[in-house]
């Protein structure tokens, strides 16, 4: 795991999420630790940056969010990737590539 948490940049934590989504639905929760893990601790995404976002996502159309009970007894909303969805993942990936190698050329150039 990461020391210190690493600021998201504008923009990333939409393909995140969408990146995230992309194997199996999950509640947000499980979405936020996923992302953790996944960057090994480099990104920490809190609730009141999430949920926020989840909600944009699920109004563009992107997300389906279904409420569901966990395993715990606990009223939870599960969010999956939508067609439309998926689409927007291959736009964001291609962009972020696009950003990257841009600033490799800056910072290697």
């Amino acid at each position: 795991m990461a020391d210190h948490p690493t600021e998201l940049l504008k923009g990333t934590l939409d393909l995140l999420i969408l990146r995230t989504l992309q194997l199996a639905p999950l509640h947000g929760a499980a979405i936020a630790d996923r992302i953790a893990q996944t960057t090994r601790g480099t990104f920490r995404v809190k609730a009141g940056s999430l949920f926020p976002a989840l909600h944009r996502l699920e109004q563009k159309g992107w997300l389906d969010g279904v409420w569901e009970t966990s395993a715990d007894g606990r009223r939870v909303k599960s969010y999956a990737l939508t067609r439309s969805g998926r689409k927007q993942l291959e736009a964001e990936k291609a962009n972020w590539r696009r950003i990257v190698g841009a600033m490799s050329q800056v910072l290697e150039g």
